[in-house]
């Protein structure tokens, strides 16, 4: 078993989809749809036994529900099979999901004694409900959007379901296991949602010796100096936690859904993307953090979420971290909010995209936020700047259980304006939510503590 002994690197965010070769005998894994009006099973079973493939699973019901369905995960559907015949509406590929590389020669440079110096503060802090080192409460970034004014001035910590889709979130973490709701991990078939389940003793050095549950050594993580846990199938293990921890710090009375569709290698699948939106839909999630991107658009994974545009969810996504002027998908649709990132100066962060498709701009250097076995990491990416979009979102979103899309992002559009390559700027917490306090005059106060009365700080050390 080996044990990495990291200390100073940078967990980069954004996870993108990437087209595996596809041979001629057609083994690759599709997403199939049948005809409306027809019973979807039957012809889809139909099909795979007069063409020798093997159908995986429906793609538009619940899990463990049954009822009609007319999307299915096919896998060895031969190659010559186009929409039009046999009842088949349409026919993508199932592409995979890896983790998106920055660019190189940033993040090197971050891994430095700073960035550890910010996790110096390890002293047990009381927030909502939680604990949590102060170093991830008392931090840049938080300061940077404003969430103590938010919290305490404008009594507004959230109400809403924000929706996590990723690599899980660990579901025993101090910090984050009393806002976490049902979850489900789409990777395994099961209930849950925990990264956790990724790792065990005999596969990775992270339950033993100095990395992830030593305090003491915790550091920030590096995926572009070095493996998490020198294991490429443990690459980007703690991705989704991160995640969470984010949008926790900014709506810390929002519940947190833990929706499990990459592995800790951080690869994963189209199909499990959408029927993890199609899950959050439909289980009273009312925001959709996907820190995720690709650089091509998947048509039954827009229909999935124009769906769930259509409920009233709010949906936020990933620029991607490409350093380039590009729309990146989901981002790049008109109902999803994209997030760029910028460093703690309001410029934009080397490494983020940016352009017409950005929605808004949030921190996403160096950000400090909770990773498994009740440590805490600092992260890179717009990965780690979207959850912080998520946040406000569901601190606006939820002061009326039926806003919207349009709604919500015009309330976070209300932001500190930086380039045009940033669209409406960097998001600034306060004056979202004073927008949707405009629009929503009526909607009740969150739960501040009386530290905020004295000090305008909403946690304490003192328990």
């Amino acid at each position: 078993m080996r044990v990495c002994r990291v200390v100073g690197l940078a967990l980069a965010g954004a996870l993108a989809f990437s087209a595996p070769p596809v041979s001629a005998s057609g083994s690759a894994r599709s997403i199939v749809r049948i005809r409306e009006g027809l019973n979807g099973w039957n012809k889809i079973h139909f099909i795979c036994s007069l063409l020798g493939c093997q159908v995986g699973g429906s793609l538009d019901t619940l899990p463990g529900e049954t009822g009609d369905s007319s999307l299915f995960l096919v896998y060895g559907l031969p190659d010559f099979l186009t929409p039009g015949v046999l009842g088949i509406e349409a026919i993508e590929r199932d592409l995979p999901v890896q983790v998106e590389d920055a660019q190189s020669g940033w993040g090197s440079t971050q891994a430095t004694a700073g960035v550890l110096d910010g996790l110096s503060d390890r002293t047990p802090a009381a927030y909502y409900g939680t604990t949590a080192w102060r170093s991830y409460l008392d931090q840049p970034a938080a300061e940077i959007v404003r969430v103590r004014e938010t919290h305490c001035v404008l009594g507004t910590t959230g109400s809403a379901i924000v929706a996590v889709i990723d690599t899980g979130v660990d579901r025993s973490h101090p910090t984050l296991q009393g806002v976490l709701t049902e979850g489900y991990d789409f990777t395994r078939g099961r209930e849950g949602g925990d990264e956790k389940a990724d790792v065990n003793q005999a596969t990775a050095g992270v339950l033993d010796g100095i990395y992830g549950v030593n305090q003491a050594t915790a550091a920030a993580l590096d995926q572009a100096t070095a493996g998490v846990l020198d294991d490429t199938d443990l690459s980007h293990f703690g991705h989704g936690t991160m995640v969470a921890g984010v949008v926790h710090l900014v709506a810390p009375t929002s519940r947190i859904m833990p929706l499990k569709a990459f592995g800790a290698n951080g690869e994963g699948y189209t199909s499990d993307i959408i029927r993890a939106v199609r899950f959050a839909a439909a289980r009273g999630a009312k925001v959709v953090n996907m820190s995720f991107s690709r650089a091509t658009p998947s048509p039954e994974l827009k229909r999935a979420l124009d769906q769930a545009a259509g409920r009233g969810l709010i949906l936020v996504a990933s620029a991607g971290n490409d350093g380039q002027s590009a729309a990146k998908y989901p981002a790049a649709h008109s109902n999803v909010m994209s997030v760029a990132s910028t460093a703690n100066d309001d410029t934009r962060s080397t490494f983020s995209n940016y352009g017409p498709t950005v929605w808004v701009a949030a921190p996403g250097e160096a950000v400090l936020t909770t990773y498994p076995w009740g440590t805490f990491a600092a992260a890179w990416g717009t990965s780690f700047s979207t959850p912080m979009v998520a946040g406000a979102a569901a601190l606006v979103g939820g002061m009326d259980p039926d806003s919207t899309q349009a709604q919500v992002s015009g309330a976070i559009a209300n932001a500190h304006n930086l380039t045009p390559e940033l669209g409406h700027g960097r998001l600034d917490v306060v004056q979202a939510v004073e927008a949707g306090r405009n629009m929503w005059p009526e909607a009740p106060s969150g739960p501040v503590p009386d530290s905020c009365g004295t000090s305008a700080q909403d946690w304490t050390t003192d328990f």
